[in-house]
């Protein structure tokens, strides 16, 4: 051994040494009498510790009876008027409980979709996502009132619209950037906006054609269904037909020929 290796070795056992008469000279006098740390020893378990990551990482899959079922119980998803009489923390908690929930089920179903198994009750993450849905329109609800009584405003992000280059109108939220926008070349590349005007007008004729067409098969599909509907139960509540089918005029359908059954009153 070489006297460099030596000197090396000499120095960080040296080191090593302050280091841990240091630690040892350290106290605590907020409690009464004076004790040093190094006098806690630390307890390290290797069982304990990996038994307790292997509970918390369970926590993301669903429990073990419910694995093999076909058909898992569960209730309704959580109504407006229920989380609106409810508190700030309330909310808070029940927010991060659905967030858990849906962890799990986000994971069982990716795990049942890996092993090309059947995964019992999949509406059940709809049902968690609509709650978590109906809770931020519950908070959003409170921040907007809050802020037009304190400052006048809604409190939310401002949104802007603008056309695309195909000549739809989009509407962004509002956000910071560092540059500018009359200086953000990269920005102004990627969004050139309306370039060629004859092509953007005849894509926007189209397009208007398509939706109005939708729109009018959607009309007609709802009308010829409340027309089955009445030729079947005459005596059925108008009333109802017009909440749940408010585009459909229910009192000219009498006048339509599909509105009357195929048959021949009785003279007397």
């Amino acid at each position: 051994m070489n006297f460099a290796n030596l000197t090396r070795r000499f120095f960080n056992a040296t080191h090593q040494l302050s280091r841990i008469l240091t630690f040892n000279t350290i106290q605590r006098t907020n409690f009464v009498g004076v004790r040093s740390i190094s006098t806690t020893p630390f307890i390290y378990n290797e069982s304990n510790i990996n038994e307790d990551v292997n509970k918390k990482l369970m926590e993301f899959f669903d429990d073990k009876k419910n694995w093999n079922e076909n058909d898992v119980k569960h209730g309704r998803s959580w109504q407006l008027p229920e989380l609106r009489i409810k508190s700030n923390t309330d909310l808070h908690k029940l927010w991060y409980i659905l967030l858990k929930e849906r962890n799990m089920l986000m994971t069982m179903e990716h795990e049942h979709s890996r092993e090309w198994r059947w995964w019992a009750s999949p509406e059940r993450l709809d049902k968690v996502k609509d709650s978590m849905k109906n809770v931020e329109t519950v908070v959003r609800e409170r921040n907007r009132a809050y802020y037009e009584l304190e400052t006048g405003e809604d409190g939310e992000v401002p949104v802007v619209k603008q056309t695309n280059m195909l000549g739809l109108v989009e509407v962004r939220r509002k956000r910071e950037h560092r540059i500018p926008l009359a200086l953000n070349r990269k920005w102004r590349e990627n969004n050139p906006g309306p370039t060629n005007e004859r092509d953007m007008h005849r894509f926007l004729k189209l397009y208007r054609e398509k939706n109005y067409m939708v729109h009018r098969r959607s009309k007609n599909r709802a009308r010829n269904h409340v027309i089955r509907l009445l030729r079947r139960f005459p005596d059925l509540d108008r009333n109802i037909l017009k909440q749940k089918y408010p585009s459909v005029n229910i009192d000219n359908l009498g006048r339509r020929d599909k509105f009357r059954g195929h048959y021949v009153f009785k003279v007397d």
